[in-house]
């Protein structure tokens, strides 16, 4: 498997909701690593989107996230796929790098309807949470065996970046520190 190549990607951030957040496991730290990955998206021009489960019942996505100049896909599916209006939101790049809740439902399941639909994940393992670490293991371990490729954020930051000399290497560099 080749490294993942920033004009192929496109972030996917999977419901990182205000009533959701609190109760993941390590969840500031994960929305934290969403966050960097989104402002190294930004950077580097990779699209980013962003969906909200039951966004009536679980709140909107937090505010740590800025949502400003993404697509904000509403669902109720727990495969983000199977949503109205999800490919036609999602670039049609061939690899997606995805964060967010829980592993073991809204990511597994839209991470299989992705790689059904022919498109690369990479489940980034620092960034996805679930209320019980036991969850998300098992949501990770199935996701590899589908298929996916189970990254950290730094593993994509400097996919992402490719080269040292790159002209946003310092900024990048600022996120990993």
């Amino acid at each position: 498997m080749p490294t993942l190549a920033r004009d192929d990607s496109s972030l996917l951030v999977i419901d990182l909701q205000g009533r959701l957040v609190p109760a993941l496991d390590g969840g500031p730290a994960l929305v934290e690593r969403t966050a960097k990955l989104m402002r190294a998206a930004g950077l580097l021009a990779v699209p980013v989107l962003l969906t909200e489960q039951n966004p009536k019942g679980l709140g909107p996505t937090v505010p740590d996230l800025d949502r400003s100049g993404h697509a904000v896909l509403a669902k109720t599916h727990f495969d983000a796929s199977r949503a109205e209006g999800f490919f036609a939101h999602l670039p049609e790049r061939p690899e997606v790098v995805v964060t967010g809740a829980e592993a073991h439902v809204c990511v597994l399941q839209t991470v299989l309807g992705l790689i059904g639909a022919g498109r690369r994940a990479y489940v980034v393992e620092d960034a996805v949470g679930s209320r019980a670490p036991a969850s998300k293991a098992a949501a990770l371990r199935r996701m590899a065996r589908a298929g996916a490729e189970i990254v950290t954020t730094e593993m994509v930051l400097f996919e992402w970046l490719e080269d040292a000399g790159h002209p946003r290497f310092r900024e990048i560099m600022g996120l990993v520190k």
